[in-house]
């Protein structure tokens, strides 16, 4: 190993001295060195990936996030920032082992400021707690990501996070206006000002979104807001194949037509989500699916004058019957609407309930997605794997969950990732890229040259030793 790699590669132990520092920071019962509870730390959602910690650390403030770093930048220990854990490429995980610090305890709601349309928070808010809080004063904060019941606003930040309604509002990184940063030497820094328009400088606000915690660790978030759509009007619309359901969304959207929601789905992973919210949410679904029809789309509008909307979803319906489609549910109560979006919202964590997944969310024009749903399920084939398909196509993001099933450990190891590199070139080749909103982690990090030229990726290198000189923050991810 060369002086300059020495330099720069975090070490991968924590010793007895420095977790004395870290309790008289944050306080005894705040920092975790029992195997069992350090476990709950290693994973989350990708796969059955598992990495210990050699601590965990829960600050609370942003000087005990900068007092951790100061150590950790001292003495180059690996350190991994932490979310609720609800991610889906490996993102928060300690694969270099060292401190994992957990932003649980940041779970204020500071202010919402209902004269200005903006809210302070802080990152360890979960998502759809912060949705209702403005929701109770008229107010709307679109990103809606699947798993908005259980994972952080810093974790939607870190990934820029969508979710269906992205389609018409767009994604977590559009209603980002400032933020408090600890940088991983201990700086803390805000990115900009609370105001609508700056142009003053680089954007560091906008690097801070998607850059998956190794720029720095974010403590306060000051969000835009709009206001709240009173009216909405959601459809359930069947199509024979995948492929016609992927050309109407492009035919709609060319129609003029903007909904606030484009959601896909085959047919197995609406039975797939039938079985798990029956057996193990004990909440059966009781809409059907009509038979011979294979692929589904939800289309919702919303807006504030029924007739519009009534006016919109005659316009979509004229436009899915040129197109190989069957009849049309309209949900005409909330219950049915909350049960529509039930069965979507429940695919992911259906299909890793019936078996180990591979899950990946590419993304291309829309007018490529025939092409690609097509493709994927080709090499699929010709590797000897199924795949369940679903996302926000409205924004061409097309989740991929390719099941494990029957597939041998050598199998799944090694010739699986080869088709999963088959994909992203398809992707590539498509005019698309390797994620839409889950990051790039450690799953798709052997990818990263499919989508990325040595120059760009350089550049991303550039920026990260400029912020960590060190390397301590989440190392490991991305490159």
């Amino acid at each position: 190993m060369s002086a300059k790699e020495t330099e720069t590669t975090p070490i991968h132990t924590v010793t007895e001295g420095v977790i004395e520092r870290f309790k008289k920071i944050v306080g005894e019962e705040y920092v975790l060195s029992d195997k069992e509870k350090k476990s709950e730390y290693g994973s989350d959602k990708t796969e059955d990936y598992h990495f210990m910690p050699d601590i965990v650390v829960k600050p609370g403030t942003s000087y005990e996030v900068s007092e951790i770093l100061k150590i950790c930048h001292r003495y180059k220990i690996a350190t991994t920032p932490r979310g609720a854990g609800t991610g889906l490429s490996g993102g928060a995980l300690p694969v270099k082992n060292g401190v994992v610090i957990s932003m649980e305890r940041f779970n204020k709601i500071i202010e919402i400021d209902e004269l200005n349309l903006q809210a302070t928070v802080e990152p360890g808010v979960i998502t759809e707690v912060f949705q209702n809080a403005v929701k109770a004063k008229n107010l709307f904060y679109p990103p809606d990501p699947a798993s908005r019941g259980s994972c952080f606003l810093g974790g939607n930040l870190a990934n820029n996070s969508g979710g269906p309604k992205a389609v018409k509002y767009g994604v977590t990184r559009d209603y980002v206006i400032n933020m408090e940063v600890v940088l991983p030497t201990g700086e803390i820094i805000w990115t900009a000002a609370n105001v609508l328009k700056n142009s003053t400088g680089y954007n560091l606000t906008q690097l801070m979104c998607g850059s998956e915690g190794t720029l720095g660790i974010i403590t306060k978030i000051v969000f835009k807001l709009r206001g709240l759509p009173q009216k909405t009007v959601l459809m359930m619309i069947p199509f024979i194949t995948n492929e016609e359901a992927c050309r109407a969304i492009a035919a709609i959207f060319t129609a003029g037509i903007t909904p606030s929601g484009m959601e896909f789905f085959e047919k197995e992973a609406a039975a797939k989500t039938f079985d798990y919210c029956e057996k193990v949410l004990n909440s059966p679904v009781t809409t059907k699916l009509i038979e011979g029809m294979n692929a589904y789309l939800l289309c919702e509008l919303d807006g504030n004058d029924e007739e519009v909307l009534m006016r919109d979803a005659e316009r979509v319906m004229s436009v899915v019957e040129q197109f190989q489609s069957g009849e049309v549910l309209f949900a005409d109560s909330t219950a049915q609407k909350e049960e529509l979006w039930k069965i979507r919202k429940n695919i992911s964590p259906a299909v890793n309930w019936y078996t180990l997944t591979k899950s990946d969310d590419v993304v291309v024009p829309r007018a490529n997605l025939p092409k690609l749903i097509t493709g994927i399920k080709e090499i699929g084939q010709r590797y000897g794997f199924n795949t369940v398909c679903f996302g926000h196509l409205g924004d061409g993001n097309l989740h991929v969950n390719i099941l494990k099933e029957n597939i041998s450990e050598a199998r799944w190891e090694k010739e699986i990732p080869e088709g999963i590199g088959e994909i992203f070139k398809l992707t590539v080749s498509l005019g698309g890229t390797l994620s839409g909103e889950h990051g790039i982690g450690i799953a798709k990090r052997p990818y990263m040259p499919l989508a990325m030229s040595e120059i760009n990726l350089n550049l991303m290198r550039g920026i990260k030793k400029v912020f960590d000189p060190n390397g301590i923050l989440n190392p490991g991810k991305i490159f």
